[in-house]
């Protein structure tokens, strides 16, 4: 669903609202720009030898997790799988922002400024394959589970 379309059908008697719609769905695409900027500084920084290790494993996790298409909860499970999304991504990045060396961060925040998100594309891809990866080692999990508890 596209922003003209809920602009254009929020109906004749609520003309007055249309601006204070528009400006809000502006202002949530803004954050959500700012946030995906954000994490692929973080994921330039993980890059870097000065980010200590223990930092660069949480940074993988989240930021493959911010860019894959396939979520680790899907979003049809109700409330957890919107869960998932509201408290990985910020409180991740929150964290991770905070394990990275400070000077490390502002010289990857330069280079998304610099280049914007042309790179983005292939951490999603192995953020994808992990997660499937994690979906299958569930499966597997839960399968012995069955067979164990069965005998």
């Amino acid at each position: 669903m596209s922003c003209s379309y809920l602009v254009n059908n929020i109906g004749r008697g609520e003309a007055l609202l249309r601006p204070y719609v528009i400006n809000m769905l502006e202002q949530l695409k803004s954050r959500a720009r700012a946030l995906k900027n954000e994490a692929f500084a973080v994921y330039l920084a993980a890059k870097d030898p000065r980010t200590p290790w223990y930092a660069k494993t949480l940074i993988y996790f989240v930021v493959a997790h911010t860019f894959s298409p396939i979520d680790l909860i899907p979003d049809f499970i109700p409330v957890l799988g919107y869960l998932d999304d509201l408290i990985i991504t910020p409180g991740g990045l929150w964290l991770a922002v905070r394990m990275i060396p400070p000077e490390v961060l502002a010289e990857a925040r330069e280079k998304v400024a610099a280049s914007g998100l042309r790179e983005a594309g292939s951490v999603g891809y192995i953020g994808m394959v992990l997660i499937v990866m994690v979906w299958i080692v569930i499966l597997i999990g839960a399968i012995y589970l069955i067979k164990f508890l069965s005998k």
